[in-house]
C-alpha cells in the first residue's frame, strides 16, 4: 500500500493578496482557481512537486455557516492560530532574505534546531505561520 500527501488547505481572507505572496514572493505556481457558492479556492504548488498541491480556501468554508462561527474562524485567522506549513528549502538563509526582501512579516531569523534542522518562520498575508527548514 502507497499512501503520499496529495492536497493541503491554507485558510486565507484575501485571496488576491494570498496569491501575490505565494506566487510572486514564494514562486509557486497557480494551478486552478475556482469560485463556488459565493467562495473561492485557489490552488497553488511548487513547480518541482506537481503531485502536491496547496488549496488558499475561505477561512470557513461553508455556505451554511452562521455569521457567529464565521467571524469566530475570522478571529482565529487573524491571530494567525489556525494552521502551519512547513517548506523545504536548499538554503535557508537565502530564502529568509529573499522572504523579508519582500515585505514577509518575519516570526524568527534562520537559526540551527537542536532537531537537525536550520530553519525561519514568517506569517503569510492572512497570518498563517510558514517554516522553511534546510536539513544540517
Amino acid at each position: 500500500m502507497d499512501i503520499k500527501l496529495s492536497t493541503c488547505f491554507i485558510a486565507v481572507d484575501d485571496h488576491d493578496k494570498a496569491i501575490a505572496f505565494y506566487r510572486n514572493v514564494l514562486g509557486l505556481e497557480v494551478r486552478n482557481d475556482v469560485a463556488f457558492e459565493g467562495m473561492r479556492w485557489v490552488t497553488v504548488g511548487a513547480p518541482s512537486q506537481p503531485d502536491v498541491n496547496i488549496v488558499l480556501e475561505p477561512p470557513l468554508a461553508d455556505p451554511n455557516a452562521s455569521p457567529a462561527d464565521k467571524k469566530a474562524m475570522s478571529e482565529l485567522l487573524a491571530k494567525g492560530v489556525l494552521r502551519a506549513v512547513i517548506f523545504d528549502t536548499d538554503d535557508c538563509d537565502a530564502t529568509f532574505e529573499r522572504i523579508r526582501a519582500a515585505g514577509g512579516e518575519v516570526l524568527q531569523e534562520p537559526v540551527d534546531q537542536p532537531y537537525g534542522v536550520r530553519d525561519c518562520a514568517f506569517r503569510d498575508p492572512a497570518g498563517n505561520m510558514l517554516r522553511f527548514n534546510q536539513p544540517r
